[in-house]
């Protein structure tokens, strides 16, 4: 466990790095890749294909992720890039079996919202309520 914790630790203060510089270094993107594996490289190709809308709530600025899977079908998954995501994958490698720290469509968000690759969308608080209660 404490090996999990000390990887988690390099992640926040990586993607904090990422966050206040908005890009990412080579040295950055290898670090990531040593983190998160393959679930990096299907996170990148996620962005690169603008999967990732950021779904903000007016007035209150609550906000969630909306990011698209890899699937033929192209599911969206609501996500919460540090805490949640509504995919098979989280719940699988990351709740029960503890394999990842977490999942592809969570590492697309949280790169995305730093590099500042993800559109943007505004609805009523209301709105994003229903979207919240079909979780």
């Amino acid at each position: 466990m404490a090996s999990t914790s000390a990887t988690a630790a390099v992640a926040s203060t990586l993607w904090n790095q990422i966050n206040s510089s908005r890009s990412v270094s080579d040295d950055q993107l290898s670090i990531l890749h040593f983190l998160y594996g393959k679930n990096l490289e299907r996170a990148t190709r996620i962005v690169d294909q603008g999967g990732v809308r950021k779904v903000s709530g007016f007035p209150s600025g609550r906000f969630l992720f909306l990011v698209v899977g890899e699937s033929k079908r192209k599911e969206e998954y609501i996500c919460f890039p540090e805490h949640h995501c509504t995919c098979y994958s989280f719940f699988y490698d990351i709740v029960n079996r503890s394999e990842q720290l977490c999942c592809k469509h969570q590492i697309a968000a949280r790169l995305a919202e730093a590099v500042g690759a993800h559109d943007e969308v505004s609805v009523s608080d209301e709105h994003l309520a229903l979207m919240l209660s079909k979780l």
